[in-house]
């Protein structure tokens, strides 16, 4: 139905253009006409614009009829680009973009007015203050993002809760302006941690897992190595446990980059564009999408701030459990896996003890507390 629309359109458009050609012709083959062919015709219309009119409708009508079809196929593929152009750009930079592309529009056409009446040029100065200043209204937009997004929701605070339902509908929906949508790495998911933080509440929005990454899990799996096979089947279960515990919230995206090497080079460049949280515990991950903008969610960042707190001077009962590097020295682990250095404490060990906390060391790899025995 759209492509019989479509061609008769378009015999429409190239008849209407050749009658419009021959009246613009018609003084040119006036000479070929006999007079008669001017004062005789119907409804006070000459009978040389008649015959005229008809010939250029007949030959362009069927020109229009011959070219449809190749006219609707390069129609139909640009307009499937442009679809898949727009389908990876999140929601909200096109509604900013567009915004700021009106604005450009209404400012070309308030500084363009006066130039339009010049001689020559004056026509063509408002197309070209309105091609910059759409151009410059959108980058602007763009770079303004957050301003404009948060004007919007400050102003039309119910729009925000109405629009939400159907913006995270699915995760090829979701975009920033009403999602907080997770994106999961590989090591996160082996890690396992992610899954009893889902059933705490504490991560909100999506949990979105790339097929690429499945992907990299079952390579793993399928590994002749038994440790890397071991992963890959711990993280394949894992994350079959977390579909099944949360159908709606744990989502699989078909998106690719085949020309990208690499599971982290294609988790940044889709956090970029759908402008989704990465959840991770790889620290170079970490740092190289953190460096490119992207919002980081680290568990190891998330188990160190969640570690028993202590301050110098305070008293803790420990047990010595071996032997530290320096002489003298004994180690001891809070539950949460901090380690305890105890000067003074090689000679207790394997018993519990009561020591004074004199230092608290926090390094990259996570939280070190010093002590000392007390009263001893």
């Amino acid at each position: 139905m759209l492509n019989r629309v479509l061609r008769i359109t378009i015999v429409v458009v190239f008849a209407v253009t050749g009658l419009i050609l021959t009246e613009y012709l018609l003084p040119y083959i006036s000479d070929y006409f006999d007079y008669n062919f001017y004062g005789n015709g119907f409804f006070g219309i000459a009978l040389t614009t008649i015959v005229s009119g008809s010939v250029g409708i007949f030959v362009f009508g069927t020109l229009g009829m011959v070219l449809a079809p190749v006219i609707i196929r390069t129609m139909t593929m640009w307009t499937e680009k442009v679809a898949i152009l727009l389908a990876r750009v999140p929601t909200s930079d096109i509604m900013v973009m567009t915004f700021g592309i009106a604005v450009g529009l209404v400012l070309a056409n308030l500084l363009g007015g006066p130039f339009s009446h010049l001689p020559i040029i004056g026509p063509y100065i408002p197309l070209i203050f309105s091609i910059v200043l759409a151009m410059v209204g959108a980058k602007v937009a763009l770079r303004k993002h957050q301003d404009i997004v948060g004007f919007f929701d400050r102003s039309l605070p119910s729009l925000k809760g109405a629009v939400k339902p159907a913006a995270v509908r699915d995760a090829a929906e979701s975009d920033r302006l009403y999602s907080d949508n997770k994106l999961l790495d590989t090591s996160v998911i082996i890690d396992g941690r992610i899954s009893d933080i889902l059933k705490t509440g504490f991560l909100e929005g999506r949990i979105i897992v790339p097929k690429f990454v499945i992907g990299e899990l079952q390579t793993l799996a399928d590994s002749s190595d038994s440790l890397k096979r071991g992963k890959g089947r711990r993280g394949l279960d894992l994350l079959h446990e977390m579909q099944q515990q949360n159908e709606d919230r744990v989502l699989v995206d078909a998106t690719d980059f085949p020309e990208l090497d690499g599971v982290d080079a294609k988790l940044v460049k889709l956090a970029q564009e759908k402008q989704w949280i990465i959840v991770t515990n790889d620290f170079n991950l970490n740092k190289v999408a953190e460096i490119q903008g992207i919002d980081v969610l680290n568990i190891n960042d998330l188990a160190n701030a969640v570690k028993q707190v202590v301050v110098p001077g305070e008293s803790i009962s420990i047990y010595l459990l071996r032997e530290g590097k320096e002489q003298g020295q004994a180690i001891a682990y809070f539950e949460d896996g901090t380690m305890i250095v105890v000067d003074n404490g090689r000679r207790y060990i394997g018993s519990t003890v009561n020591a004074e906390v004199t230092s608290v060391l926090q390094t990259s790899a996570g939280r070190m507390i010093f002590a000392k025995l007390a009263n001893r």
